[in-house]
């Protein structure tokens, strides 16, 4: 089992500057870099302080710089954004600077509110088709010579420029929920990124299920391998854990609200949510969150982590965006690192 950190920048108030909350984000990855996770994971988000993210490959860069060890995945790019070209060059290219330590993940997006912004019009269904159609034309691109003529995509004879560093280019992961994405991934050599959100064991179940079952119908003998992502918190103070789960509680309500994208949006900021509209909110709540997420004592976390494992999972990735204050996420993550993560490394 792998242990990655899954790290944004993420703005709860309008006194916090973005120039500290790099800072806390550094904070956090330096930890990931000293206690030997296998990857850091950051991803793309558009226009929004609740997750602020515009460029993977340029946090990327600088992580390089710092850290290295570490490996650096983008999680995730949202594909229907980007031409296949500059997906291809501009992965290449951070690969290169990573020194061949780059982990490409790709996924459709998942809110209404990028999309209007960035390609009006465009649905999830629509988005899905666009990164079917943009992986295969990354991995051409990347042997050269290739030529597209696809439903959304169109071009000449052209090579990825420069060429990646890592033979045959980064991993690629496919963000995936439904059957068809894990046999896309299957058929298309790629790996599989998920993760059940809010929902519980039932749901992380379920997910390595249609992966292996995937993998049993495109390709028995395929190396793909599968990264499990949940928000997580490790503490032995009941205090704590009480304080974390309230945070997430929190998290989840204002997530769903940006998914609906129907509430007032102002300088980046959702109008927020009162106590009483959370409290509304059922699979919310902090007592099924402190079921469904991965909180708890060191030992709790250790037990699910074990079953994870036995499950097939090969990755799991430690989610730390909460809205909670970053000396929180810090201790948690210190605890995980020490504590939990020795018991399978």
């Amino acid at each position: 089992m792998k242990f990655s950190l899954f790290a944004h920048m993420e703005r709860t108030n309008n006194e916090q500057s973005y120039a500290d909350l790099y800072e806390e984000f550094i904070a956090l990855c330096e930890l990931a870099e000293q206690g030997g996770m296998h990857t850091i994971w950051t991803g793309e988000h558009h226009c929004m302080d609740f997750t602020i993210a515009p460029n993977p490959f340029i946090n990327i860069a600088d992580l390089a710089a710092k850290f290295k060890n570490i490996r650096l995945g983008t999680g995730t790019i949202i594909a229907p954004f980007w031409h296949p070209i500059k997906i291809a060059g501009e992965s290449a290219m951070t690969d290169i600077i990573t020194s061949g330590r780059l982990e490409l993940g790709l996924a459709r997006g998942a809110y209404s509110y990028e999309y209007e912004r960035l390609m009006p019009g465009m649905d999830a269904w629509e988005a899905g088709a666009r990164l079917r159609e943009i992986v295969p034309a990354i991995k051409g691109l990347w042997r050269g010579n290739y030529k597209h003529e696809g439903k959304y995509y169109e071009f000449p004879k052209s090579t990825s420029t420069p060429k990646p560093l890592q033979k045959h280019g980064p991993p690629i992961w496919i963000a995936a929920r439904d059957p068809n994405s894990h046999e896309f991934a299957i058929n298309n050599d790629c790996n599989v990124q998920v993760t059940p959100l809010w929902q519980g064991y039932e749901e992380v179940e379920n997910l390595i299920k249609r992966f292996q079952e995937a993998k049993k119908k495109c390709n028995r003998q395929s190396l793909a391998k599968i990264m499990l992502l949940q928000h997580t918190f490790v503490s032995n103070n009941n205090k704590e854990l009480e304080q974390a789960t309230n945070s997430f509680s929190e998290f989840y309500a204002h997530f769903g609200a940006w998914f609906k994208n129907e509430r007032p949006v102002d300088q980046a900021c959702i109008k927020a949510l009162s106590k009483e509209e959370i409290e509304l909110m059922d699979m919310y709540s902090p007592s099924i969150l402190k079921k469904n997420l991965a909180i708890g004592s060191v030992g709790e976390i250790k037990d699910l982590i074990k079953k994870y494992q036995d499950l097939g999972y090969d990755e799991f990735a430690y989610w730390v965006d909460s809205g909670m204050d970053v000396d929180l996420k810090i201790a948690s993550l210190k605890k995980f690192i020490n504590e939990v993560m020795p018991e399978f490394i």
